[in-house]
Parts: C-alpha cells; sequence; structure tokens
C-alpha cells in the first residue's frame, strides 16, 4: 500500500521508497526514512497534496511522491 491510498487520521510505519536518488534524498531531508511512522493529517480535494505528521512536524507531499512511499498501516 502507497501513502497516497492511506486514508486521513490513520497511521503507518515506512516500508521504502520506490524512485531515485534525489527522490530519497529529499524525503530523507523532510524526515522520513524507512522504519519511521507517519501520520496522515489531511488529504487535499480533488487529489491536492497530502498533508502528513512526521516526528512532530508537519509536511505536504504531492500525490506522485505520496504514491511512491510504501507503507504499512498500523
Amino acid at each position: 500500500m502507497t501513502l497516497a491510498q492511506l486514508g486521513a487520521g490513520r497511521s503507518a510505519r515506512v516500508l521504502g521508497v520506490e524512485g531515485g536518488w534525489g527522490l530519497r534524498r529529499n524525503l530523507e531531508q523532510l524526515g522520513i526514512h524507512p522504519g519511521d511512522i507517519v501520520a496522515v493529517a489531511r488529504t487535499g480535494a480533488f487529489h491536492g497534496p497530502i498533508l502528513v505528521e512526521v516526528h512532530g512536524s508537519r509536511v505536504a507531499l504531492g500525490r506522485g511522491v505520496a504514491g511512491r512511499i510504501y507503507v504499512e498501516p498500523l
């Protein structure tokens, strides 16, 4: 399951990222690493961005990026 498929208000553990080194580097700078727990705070209307809470911070991710992050629901 990907982060884009996870519903608002649900938490999950990051399993991995499908993408190049640039995407992985950008996500690491945002604090999203494999093994981290993330919570979807809100999803944007009309396939807008997803607001994710990780390590006490909120980060907005586009649907394309969120669709490349594989998670395991908790």
